[in-house]
Protein backbone atom coordinates (compact mmCIF):
# COMPACT_ATOMS: atom_id res chain seq x y z
CA UNK A 1 0.00 0.00 0.00
CA UNK A 2 0.97 3.54 -0.84
CA UNK A 3 0.10 6.60 0.90
CA UNK A 4 -0.65 10.07 -0.71
CA UNK A 5 -2.29 12.93 1.00
CA UNK A 6 -3.75 10.69 4.27
CA UNK A 7 -4.95 8.48 1.71
CA UNK A 8 -4.29 5.05 1.37
CA UNK A 9 -4.11 3.60 -2.43
CA UNK A 10 -3.96 -0.04 -2.86
CA UNK A 11 -1.18 -1.65 -5.63
CA UNK A 12 -3.00 -3.52 -8.52
CA UNK A 13 0.19 -5.94 -8.34
CA UNK A 14 0.74 -5.59 -4.34
CA UNK A 15 3.74 -7.48 -4.64
CA UNK A 16 5.19 -5.80 -7.76
CA UNK A 17 7.79 -4.03 -5.52
CA UNK A 18 9.37 -7.31 -4.68
CA UNK A 19 10.05 -8.68 -7.95
CA UNK A 20 13.84 -9.76 -8.67
CA UNK A 21 13.74 -10.39 -12.29
CA UNK A 22 12.04 -8.97 -15.11
CA UNK A 23 11.82 -10.13 -18.96
CA UNK A 24 10.50 -6.95 -20.42
CA UNK A 25 8.27 -6.30 -23.91
CA UNK A 26 9.97 -7.25 -27.14
CA UNK A 27 12.52 -9.60 -24.93
CA UNK A 28 13.01 -13.43 -26.09
CA UNK A 29 14.07 -16.00 -24.40
CA UNK A 30 14.41 -19.98 -24.95
CA UNK A 31 15.62 -22.14 -22.65
CA UNK A 32 15.34 -23.68 -18.68
CA UNK A 33 14.69 -20.86 -15.85
CA UNK A 34 14.85 -21.62 -12.65
CA UNK A 35 14.53 -18.58 -10.10
CA UNK A 36 13.66 -17.96 -5.88
CA UNK A 37 11.66 -14.46 -5.15
CA UNK A 38 9.31 -13.08 -7.66
CA UNK A 39 10.15 -13.08 -11.55
CA UNK A 40 8.01 -11.25 -13.97
CA UNK A 41 8.03 -11.94 -17.66
CA UNK A 42 6.18 -9.28 -20.48
CA UNK A 43 8.28 -10.90 -23.81
CA UNK A 44 8.44 -14.10 -25.27
CA UNK A 45 9.35 -17.23 -23.47
CA UNK A 46 10.12 -20.66 -25.00
CA UNK A 47 11.23 -23.81 -22.65
CA UNK A 48 11.13 -24.71 -18.92
CA UNK A 49 10.39 -22.67 -15.61
CA UNK A 50 11.30 -23.97 -12.04
CA UNK A 51 10.84 -22.38 -9.11
CA UNK A 52 8.68 -22.49 -5.31
CA UNK A 53 7.97 -18.67 -5.62
CA UNK A 54 5.72 -16.89 -7.62
CA UNK A 55 5.73 -16.01 -11.78
CA UNK A 56 3.58 -13.17 -12.96
CA UNK A 57 3.04 -13.55 -16.50
CA UNK A 58 2.06 -9.61 -17.99
CA UNK A 59 -0.18 -9.52 -20.59
CA UNK A 60 2.06 -8.69 -23.64
CA UNK A 61 3.50 -11.96 -22.87
CA UNK A 62 3.84 -15.16 -24.73
CA UNK A 63 4.95 -18.08 -22.87
CA UNK A 64 5.40 -21.71 -24.41
CA UNK A 65 6.25 -23.77 -21.94
CA UNK A 66 6.35 -26.45 -19.15
CA UNK A 67 5.73 -24.44 -15.47
CA UNK A 68 6.34 -26.10 -12.20
CA UNK A 69 6.10 -22.99 -9.59
CA UNK A 70 4.48 -22.24 -6.08
CA UNK A 71 2.41 -19.50 -8.07
CA UNK A 72 1.46 -18.12 -11.70
CA UNK A 73 -0.43 -15.62 -12.23
CA UNK A 74 -1.06 -15.08 -15.78
CA UNK A 75 -3.07 -12.30 -18.24
CA UNK A 76 -0.96 -12.97 -21.36
CA UNK A 77 -0.88 -16.10 -23.83
CA UNK A 78 0.45 -19.38 -23.02
CA UNK A 79 0.83 -22.65 -24.60
CA UNK A 80 2.11 -26.05 -22.57
CA UNK A 81 1.77 -27.62 -18.93
CA UNK A 82 1.63 -25.79 -15.62
CA UNK A 83 1.93 -27.05 -11.92
CA UNK A 84 1.24 -24.73 -9.26
CA UNK A 85 1.81 -26.38 -5.59
CA UNK A 86 -0.62 -23.23 -4.26
CA UNK A 87 -2.19 -21.16 -6.79
CA UNK A 88 -3.08 -20.44 -10.54
CA UNK A 89 -5.15 -17.29 -11.31
CA UNK A 90 -5.84 -16.20 -15.22
CA UNK A 91 -6.45 -13.01 -15.74
CA UNK A 92 -8.29 -11.85 -18.41
CA UNK A 93 -7.78 -11.29 -21.29
CA UNK A 94 -5.23 -14.17 -20.75
CA UNK A 95 -5.04 -17.16 -23.45
CA UNK A 96 -4.56 -20.51 -22.10
CA UNK A 97 -3.88 -23.56 -24.22
CA UNK A 98 -2.70 -26.97 -22.44
CA UNK A 99 -3.17 -28.58 -19.07
CA UNK A 100 -3.19 -27.25 -15.48
CA UNK A 101 -2.57 -28.51 -11.92
CA UNK A 102 -2.83 -26.85 -8.97
CA UNK A 103 -5.04 -27.08 -5.46
CA UNK A 104 -6.25 -23.80 -6.65
CA UNK A 105 -7.65 -22.18 -9.64
CA UNK A 106 -9.19 -18.17 -10.18
CA UNK A 107 -10.05 -17.44 -13.62
CA UNK A 108 -11.25 -14.27 -14.52
CA UNK A 109 -14.24 -13.30 -16.47
CA UNK A 110 -12.54 -12.77 -20.18
CA UNK A 111 -10.22 -15.43 -20.42
CA UNK A 112 -9.63 -17.80 -23.13
CA UNK A 113 -9.18 -20.88 -21.53
CA UNK A 114 -8.54 -24.50 -23.94
CA UNK A 115 -7.18 -26.69 -21.22
CA UNK A 116 -7.33 -30.02 -19.11
CA UNK A 117 -7.54 -29.07 -15.44
CA UNK A 118 -6.92 -31.20 -12.21
CA UNK A 119 -7.63 -29.92 -9.15
CA UNK A 120 -5.84 -31.14 -5.90
CA UNK A 121 -2.45 -31.24 -4.82
CA UNK A 122 -0.10 -30.59 -7.25
CA UNK A 123 2.55 -33.53 -8.55
CA UNK A 124 5.54 -31.99 -10.24
CA UNK A 125 5.66 -32.89 -14.16
CA UNK A 126 8.00 -35.89 -14.84
CA UNK A 127 7.98 -37.48 -18.27
CA UNK A 128 10.36 -40.02 -16.47
CA UNK A 129 7.35 -41.36 -14.37
CA UNK A 130 5.05 -41.74 -17.99
CA UNK A 131 3.90 -45.04 -17.98
CA UNK A 132 5.45 -46.09 -21.73
CA UNK A 133 2.92 -47.55 -24.42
Amino acid sequence: MKERKGKTLMRKDAGADKIKAFLGTGSQFEGTLVFEDIVRMDGSFSGKITSKDTLIVGETAHVEAEISVGTLILSGRFKGQISADVRVELRAPAEVEGSINTPSLVVEEGVLMNSTVTMGQAQPLSIANSPSN
